[in-house]
């Protein structure tokens, strides 16, 4: 277990051994609480305000996607087709001892939560999925991020491109050298990911998630660009129970455009229910 440094709280990482010992699956773990299950976007992992922010109130398992990992580019060979890479995911909540973990996943993670959950019914206590991609509609086709030019990138992700969050997330070292390999990094985080992602219309997540019967937050950008936000009708309709929050004057990553209105969003879904009152009327003063 190796302690990384950061300004946010304090992250450790695991190494999770998963698939019969074929396969290790990095994860990064903080705060303290519930157990919360973070599952990322096609670009890889990428701790950011968002997850600081989650692990205030929870314990934060968020793994990286085989293949995404710095040093372990060829992990991904070891996982062959979707259903096998949600038993993976499932066996590494097993095997991290998570009992009914929240769980979260954005765009390409909102997928595999999606995936994971409707798979699993008893997995999770509540599952949170921020523009999540999976479903198809011809009238609004899923943006193939995957054969966009990387400076046609911004404009895809978020509706204000320039803005300094915007910028922050998507900015390059300064040394050629580490900025070619940062490319050739998210290239092949695309490759890996878009593995099981690519055709949409024919991965049939649409006919699966009548079985995700655990209460659903589903967070949309109103100006997602890659996935419309036309599609929260789609996820409503098929899904048991859930709820949608549309933030305005957003893009396909609301955790980063608007975090504060993500957050609140997030922080009064996952807020405790009141037990109910099991008070008993006092009989004082009741006639005898």
């Amino acid at each position: 277990m190796t302690t990384l440094d950061t300004q946010g709280p304090a992250i450790t990482e695991e190494a999770i051994p998963v698939w019969n010992g074929k396969l290790t699956i990095r994860v990064k773990v903080a705060g303290a609480g519930t157990p919360l299950l973070y599952l990322h976007p096609a670009a890889g992992l990428a701790w950011d305000p968002f997850l600081s922010h989650l692990a205030e109130t929870h314990t934060v398992y968020a793994p990286e996607f085989p293949g995404t990992s710095v040093g372990d580019p060829y992990a991904i060979h070891a996982v062959d087709h979707l259903s096998d890479l949600v038993l993976m995911y499932e066996e590494l909540v097993r095997t991290l001892g998570l009992h009914k973990p929240v769980v979260v996943g954005q765009s390409f993670g909102g997928m595999i939560a999606a995936e994971l959950t409707a798979a699993f019914p008893d997995l999770a206590s509540k599952v949170v999925l921020l523009d999540p991609i999976g479903l198809w509609r011809d009238d609004a086709p899923v943006a193939n991020w995957m054969a966009t030019p990387p400076d046609q990138l911004p404009a895809l992700l978020f509706h204000h491109p320039d803005s300094p969050a915007a910028q922050a997330m998507l900015a390059m070292p300064d040394d050629p050298d580490l900025a070619a390999a940062a490319t050739a990094g998210l290239v092949w985080a695309f490759g890996s990911t878009g593995k099981f992602a690519w055709p949409i219309p024919d991965r049939g997540l649409r006919s699966r998630l009548h079985r995700l019967a655990t209460p659903v937050l589903l967070i949309w950008g109103r100006q997602d660009r890659l996935a419309s936000a036309r599609y929260v009708e789609d996820w409503q309709h098929e899904l048991s129970e859930s709820q949608a929050v549309v933030i305005d004057d957003c893009g396909h990553i609301p955790q980063v455009e608007k975090l504060t209105e993500t957050a609140a969003a997030v922080d009064a879904f996952l807020a405790p229910t009141p037990a109910p009152s099991t008070h008993t009327p006092s009989l004082a003063g009741a006639a005898r």
